[in-house]
């Protein structure tokens, strides 16, 4: 019978979050915090969400936000009263400060940028010539038949895509079909589409068949593939197929490429694969966990890193108080986008 009550209705979606938000009962980080706990797909990113909805993301801001406002307080003060007998822009103090909220800045991106793995996971692209076995990879990294596999070349010829988790990191593992000149329509759709996936993914793993004669030539043998790759993504070289070949399973260095031998068919080094990724994206599992952050969080706090790297130049090369005051304003508004507090 209340809901017949005048002026009573039924809440909006998000409504009573969007009431907390506006009432200072929650920032922006805690709020969003709401959706990525309900949408969290394993515990450590649960868990994560939570402590951001707890708060600990929105502290470590607010403690980033109050050294800067300190800082920018005292080096406005200094350029107020340059009479002063002492000099306070070369005592020494400010840079001190400086490069201590550089520091306290660098930790708390790393601990981000691990958040954001937890929400967003890292897009994986395998990718190679038919018949290299990268549907048998993908299902090894599944943990089931995702994929069929036949001995055909191009068997594969649209993009088959898998949600996993390796301790705790999503991972979303894209199988394309094979690189090749075709002829065939349908095929060249298909490679069209592997193209748009690898252009867009975070790693990229290239599949060589150990049995192939220019594999220990891949840098050569692909130099067209590796040309065409925005440089920004990080590329693997996974020589499958060892268990045909006789060799056993190795993780190395090949001038900047990390080459992993392995057999897709039998799993035998696929373990090496799992913790190479981990590693490339610098995800450190834990059973406690840190914030969740998103993506939006790492570009504020990015664009702060950066308007600190200036105000740096600008105190030590220039000794330009006034312009070091700006660059630190640039950062407090910069960290504040991510709370939603205006300064």
């Amino acid at each position: 019978r209340i809901l017949k009550v005048k002026g009573v209705r039924i809440a909006r979606a998000g409504e009573f979050s969007e009431q907390a938000f506006l009432n200072d009962k929650l920032d922006l980080a805690q709020a969003e915090a709401i959706a990525d706990l309900i949408d969290a797909t394993s515990e450590q990113a649960a868990r994560s969400a939570l402590k951001s909805l707890q708060g600990e993301f929105s502290h470590k801001i607010n403690e980033l936000v109050d050294s800067v406002i300190y800082l920018r307080t005292y080096v406005e003060a200094a350029i107020d009263f340059p009479d002063e007998e002492i000099d306070f822009l070369a005592d020494g103090k400010i840079e001190a400060k400086l490069n201590e909220i550089i520091a306290q800045l660098a930790s708390v991106r790393q601990e981000a940028k691990q958040g954001t793995i937890l929400r967003e996971g890292m897009k994986v692209v395998i990718a190679g010539k038919p018949n290299a076995g990268k549907s048998s990879l993908l299902n090894a990294l599944a943990g089931r038949e995702a994929a069929i596999v036949t001995d055909i070349a191009g068997t594969t010829r649209d993009v088959l895509r898998e949600h996993i988790h390796i301790d705790g990191m999503p991972l979303h593992i894209i199988d394309t079909a094979g690189l090749r000149e075709a002829s065939d329509e349908v095929e060249k759709i298909g490679i069209k589409r592997a193209w748009d996936e690898i252009e867009q993914a975070d790693h990229v793993l290239l599949m060589i068949d150990s049995h192939e004669s220019q594999a220990d030539n891949f840098q050569q043998e692909w130099a067209e593939f590796l040309s065409k790759l925005p440089k920004n993504i990080p590329v693997t070289v996974i020589r499958n197929k060892v268990d045909l070949t006789g060799e056993t399973e190795s993780l190395v260095q090949v001038d900047h490429f990390t080459v992993i031998r392995l057999s897709a068919q039998t799993k035998v080094g696929v373990d090496l694969l799992r913790e190479h990724l981990k590693k490339s994206m610098g995800y450190q599992s834990s059973t406690e966990g840190g914030f969740i952050a998103r993506r939006r969080h790492l570009v504020a706090l990015e664009t702060a890193a950066e308007h600190l790297a200036r105000g740096h130049i600008q105190l030590t090369q220039f000794y330009a108080g006034e312009l070091l005051a700006e660059e630190l304003r640039m950062v407090q508004n910069a960290l504040s986008e991510i709370t939603g507090q205006l300064p």
